[in-house]
């Protein structure tokens, strides 16, 4: 090996260069050491603070609610089911009128309100119809029910018990048929009484509201007892039939299992 060559190889570090570096390296360490126990003292109270934690946690949260963000839309609410009610014969007439002037429209009314009050607790809008409410023409939901009552003069001691009629000529029969089964079986059930299917008549199975409704939309006209020997039930104790009402409209809506009345 030359000179020149061994001279290149073996030229040493002076001592101010070393030093340089061993300063540079400590600064290094020292601003290391420094930031550390800065972001370890200031975390608790200073960069996590409360409320940018709840900043950061609702920023990552993918299902917050958008409604009152700036810039984007407020969310839609789903449109809730509906239902229909007719209080019978209100607005029209009084229907049956006992002797001491209590009315079939009264106590109606009374337990169609009821209804439509347990109905929308459960969700649902309920549109509480007069007997030839305009709104029934073309009328569309899941299930349209009229409440009635029967005479309040004394025919024999059978005159008792409720009925119901369904409309069957309007392209949804199974469905009619369906929710009178529901009914029949949850009202009876509620309030103890008896089927009367030997009196339904023509003004029940030809109702008019059936020829006025859309076609899709099933229904049936119930006559919740007789106002001579269910009076007492009638009147007294309207909550039982009103929820006999919903437990019936509730068993169609929800299909639960319940067999298919034949009408008899």
């Amino acid at each position: 090996m030359d000179d020149d060559a061994r001279t290149q190889v073996e030229i040493p570090k002076s001592g101010s260069d070393r030093t340089g570096i061993f300063r540079q390296i400590g600064i290094v360490l020292g601003l290391g050491v420094l930031l550390a126990t800065l972001f370890t003292a200031w975390t608790p109270v200073g960069l996590f603070t409360g409320n940018l934690i709840e900043t950061i946690s609702s920023s990552l949260d993918p299902v917050q609610d958008s409604a009152g963000v700036p810039g984007l839309p407020s969310p839609t609410p789903l449109p809730r089911p509906k239902i229909g009610v007719v209080a019978g014969h209100w607005g029209n007439d009084a229907g049956a009128v006992c002797a001491d002037n209590l009315t079939e429209a009264q106590v109606n009314l009374s337990i169609a309100t009821m209804v439509q009050q347990n109905l929308t607790n459960e969700g649902f809008d309920v549109d509480l119809l007069q007997e030839f409410d305009e709104r029934l023409s073309g009328y569309q939901s899941l299930a349209l029910v009229s409440i009635h009552a029967d005479s309040c003069d004394y025919i024999n001691d059978q005159a008792t018990g409720f009925k119901i009629a369904a409309a069957l000529g309007n392209g949804n029969s199974d469905r009619a048929n369906r929710l009178t089964s529901c009914l029949r079986e949850r009202y009876g059930t509620l309030t103890g009484m008896d089927y009367h299917a030997t009196s339904i008549t023509p003004d029940m199975t030809s109702y008019h509201a059936f020829d006025e409704i859309h076609f899709e939309t099933p229904a049936v006209i119930i006559e919740t007892g007789f106002l001579n020997l269910d009076r007492q039930i009638l009147t007294e104790k309207p909550d039982l039939v009103s929820e006999g009402i919903v437990q019936g409209i509730l068993c169609y809506v929800r299909n639960e299992s319940i067999p298919i009345s034949d009408g008899s």
